[in-house]
């Protein structure tokens, strides 16, 4: 019996193609710069969709290596093309901050395109080994300057609100329940696909200021019971 090949399903994916053929392109053209060449998002995921963007990251040997980060579209599809050095990126992915809960993907969804050395999976054992030797603590002190900023926001929203700023106010809503949302995931550690998965699976999409309000209430009674008040005097600014 003769064997058939299987068909390779990605061919048939244009985003697909578009990735492979920018990868090309800069392994030809930066031959002796390139480490790695890996997709995240929903395109690694699986489950991208005709006005998907193709997300590339271009690891490099060494900084001012191989292409210069860029966003451009190609064949109609928008390519967000991002460039870093190997040990810039591993240092990322070591170092949690309040964007963690939608950084940590990327670390740990990335599809290789070109990885001969296996560095894609380095960079995702990194970042667990990072994650499995965080403290509890970690992740509420960085949660409570989610919540802060989340704060700050929902108070320049309602005053936009009172201003008639109501075209301000909806981008200061909007920022205030993101940040809500990396409360969430800080203290559960959550990680999200993107800023709209995170709202949406926080339960914050939806909410109006008054809601947020008193979610935001919730999670400052929240942080202080897990040690990490967000009300302090003057005396006590400095302490943990």
């Amino acid at each position: 019996m003769i064997a058939v090949a299987e068909p390779n399903p990605y061919l048939a994916n244009p985003r697909w193609v578009v990735a492979e053929q920018v990868a090309d392109a800069a392994r030809r053209r930066y031959p002796a710069g390139v480490q790695a060449i890996g997709v995240h998002g929903s395109l690694a995921h699986g489950d991208d969709t005709d006005t998907s963007d193709v997300d590339l990251v271009v690891v490099t040997y060494k900084a001012g290596a191989g292409p210069r980060p860029v966003t451009r579209r190609v064949d109609g599809i928008l390519v967000d093309l991002g460039v870093v050095a190997a040990e810039e990126y591993l240092q990322h992915a070591r170092t949690l901050t309040t964007s963690w809960p939608v950084a940590a993907d990327r670390y740990v969804t990335t599809k290789s395109i070109y990885d001969p050395d296996g560095w894609l999976e380095r960079l995702r054992d990194t970042h667990l080994g990072r994650l499995a030797e965080a403290k509890s603590l970690e992740f509420t002190t960085l949660a409570r300057e989610a919540w802060c900023r989340a704060s700050s926001a929902h108070a320049r929203a309602v005053r936009l609100t009172q201003w008639y700023e109501t075209d301000a106010a909806m981008l200061m809503i909007g920022e205030a329940r993101l940040n809500a949302a990396m409360v969430v995931g800080l203290i559960t550690r959550t990680y999200f696909r993107n800023s709209a998965d995170a709202v949406k699976r926080t339960g914050l999409a939806g909410v109006d200021m008054t809601e947020l309000g008193l979610i935001l209430r919730d999670q400052a009674k929240e942080l202080a019971n897990r040690g990490r008040p967000v009300d302090a005097t003057v005396s006590q600014i400095f302490d943990a």
